[in-house]
């Protein structure tokens, strides 16, 4: 049974709200929807007194990329509080990275979530991932306590996932390494101060370094046996802005000298360069990467330079799932007090210039990274912002990211319990993926904010 419980917002659950929302859907779908978020809002507010200082703890403790030791240590020692968990530590040998597993014994669905746990060097949690990593911890509790309540068969697995930030990110790692075989869905959140939706599409993004390799003279004495290798990089650049002109407006080329020579009275013998390129797709990236390597190579036959270049990946675009947002979006808006903004109504994407390894775990098996907006809203800066650190460690924004979690477990739970829903979101899934090799994007509505 449902009561009414204290927030710390010291506002009411609106009891007669969630009822009358549970009733709907219960007509709309006889399926016991009511009974399982009821039972869910139960298990957060059981879990909320724990998980306050664990939250406030990793804020307040921020460590950066593959050195979350704190985080780490205190996340799997919350998980151990609960029986039946099976935690695997520094997991795949990436020191900071963590599995947890509930297992009911019979064959079923096998759900997971991401927690991420990094910081960003000088800003702390300017990013929010301990609410992330609250969120998806909750939201693993949750869904196995309503796989025990409910005597429903399948798994549920907690990743804890280190890096983000940056390139090589832990997600690709444990995915190489395979730990993620046999995952049916993932789930994973995201806070800002723009958006609440789970049908978020993030950019695709690489970095180019280049350099050129020439041969020394001096400038005023004998500049004709030099072959000026600062000179090939200026003309690629040069024609990199050039190309910007041909590029669509979701491509975003940026570039950098990291080595424009020594003194000014000489023919370059070395220069390099950086660039980073982001754009919505993946298959879009991959043109975009030609077109950039090309006007490199036109610097180097234009001088005479010899040219290398190196192409690192970064993150693949996320591509969430439509029918995996549809069961988030249904608890979402069936818990009172429903935030602003709105979840975009039908099946309208989010866009977001920001980049995630989330992106390529959906290219691996279904995925949702539903953004959240944490108060104070557009009132405060956005994330990678000292405004955002702070406002990623209120009592407010915990309060969000329990919402979240309660929408993630409920996610969870559906595929769990309803049959052939799984079949159906893996359908949607592959047609995604058919699509997104031809580099085709959603036909429908889009929403375009920024992260």
């Amino acid at each position: 049974m449902l009561c009414k419980v204290e927030k710390r917002s010291d506002e009411l659950l609106d009891v007669h709200h969630l009822s009358e929302t549970l009733e709907e859907l219960g007509r709309d779908r006889e399926d016991n929807t009511h009974t399982y978020l009821g039972d869910i809002n139960d298990s957060v507010e059981s879990l909320q007194s724990s998980l306050w200082p664990l939250n406030q703890y990793i804020h307040d403790n921020p460590e950066l990329a593959f050195a979350e030791y704190k985080a780490h240590d205190a996340l799997t020692k919350y998980i151990r509080s609960f029986a039946g968990w099976e935690v695997t530590i520094s997991a795949y040998g990436i020191e900071t990275a963590w599995i947890a597993t509930y297992d009911s014994g019979r064959d079923g669905p096998v759900v997971s979530f991401n927690a991420e746990m990094d910081a960003l060097p000088g800003m702390g949690h300017a990013c929010g991932h301990n609410l992330i990593a609250i969120a998806s911890l909750a939201a693993g509790v949750i869904t196995a306590n309503i796989i025990k309540k409910h005597d429903l068969p399948g798994k549920v697995i907690i990743f804890g996932t280190p890096g983000e930030e940056g390139i090589g990110g832990g997600k690709i790692q444990l995915l190489k390494a395979g730990a993620y075989k046999g995952v049916d869905i993932s789930l994973i959140s995201h806070p800002g101060i723009y958006n609440n939706s789970p049908r978020v599409r993030t950019t695709a993004f690489s970095r180019i370094e280049v350099e050129y390799f020439g041969r020394a003279a001096h400038a005023a004495n004998s500049p004709w046996l030099g072959i000026n290798a600062l000179d090939a990089l200026i003309i690629a650049y040069n024609a990199i802005s050039a190309l910007r002109q041909q590029t669509m407006p979701t491509d975003i080329i940026g570039m950098n000298i990291t080595n424009g020579g020594a003194r000014p009275n000489v023919i370059h013998a070395y220069a390099a360069g950086t660039c980073v390129i982001r754009t919505n797709t993946s298959a879009r990236l991959s043109e975009l990467e030609a077109k950039v390597s090309a006007c490199f190579r036109a610097g180097a036959e234009a001088t005479g330079a010899r040219v290398e270049i190196k192409i690192t990946p970064g993150y693949a675009d996320h591509i969430p799932n439509r029918v995996l947002a549809a069961s988030y979006t249904k608890y979402w808006n069936a818990l009172p007090d429903v935030p602003e903004p709105q979840i975009p109504s039908g099946e309208q994407y989010t866009y977001v210039k920001a980049s995630t390894d989330q992106g390529n775990i959906s290219y691996a098996m279904p995925s949702v990274n539903a953004s959240f907006s944490i108060p104070p809203g557009l009132h405060a800066g956005p994330p990678h912002t000292p405004d955002f650190e702070g406002a990623a460690g209120t009592r407010e924004a915990f309060e969000r990211a329990l919402r979240v979690a309660k929408a993630l477990a409920g996610t969870a739970v559906d595929v769990l319990r309803t049959p052939g829903l799984l079949e159906e979101v893996k359908e949607e899934w592959r047609r995604d993926m058919e699509g997104a090799k031809e580099g085709k994007q959603d036909v429908g509505k889009t929403v375009d904010r920024t992260k």
